[in-house]
């Protein structure tokens, strides 16, 4: 699956000099951050009503639409995917494969939970450093 986030972010990132007309693509990074927001957020939303429903075809229809959107919105700001990936190794190692940084705790508090290996990412705070 990388491979096919990493080929649709170079495509995504390179597609500035088509015909909006033509690409959604650059229509949406034309019309800007929010609403590449608003994007991410309306298809995030259909794909939890399709799994609600139990609609195993249109939720990964959906799931596609929102990946493509989320991968819009990095391009514009900045992130890559493997930016991303780098975050998930991190909070892995932290945390397990299976986790999230938990509600309310702090990144000092993730931070002293790092282990050396952990320094570059544990410096007060998960905001992108570049």
């Amino acid at each position: 699956m990388t491979d096919s986030i990493e080929r649709l972010y170079v495509a995504v990132r390179d597609a500035s000099d088509t015909d909006p007309v033509l690409s959604r693509t650059v229509k949406l990074r034309r019309e800007g951050v929010p609403k590449m927001a608003k994007k991410v957020a309306e298809e995030a939303a259909e794909v939890a009503i399709e799994a609600v429903t139990g609609a195993r075809e249109p939720l990964i229809r959906e799931s596609a639409d929102l990946l493509y959107n989320l991968v819009v919105l990095w391009s514009a700001a900045g992130i890559s995917p493997q930016d991303v990936y780098d975050e998930m190794d991190r909070r892995e190692r932290l945390y397990g494969v299976a986790q999230k940084v938990p509600k309310g705790a702090s990144y000092r508090t993730v931070a002293s939970r790092a282990t050396p290996a952990d320094a570059p990412f544990a410096k007060g705070s998960l905001a992108r450093r570049r």
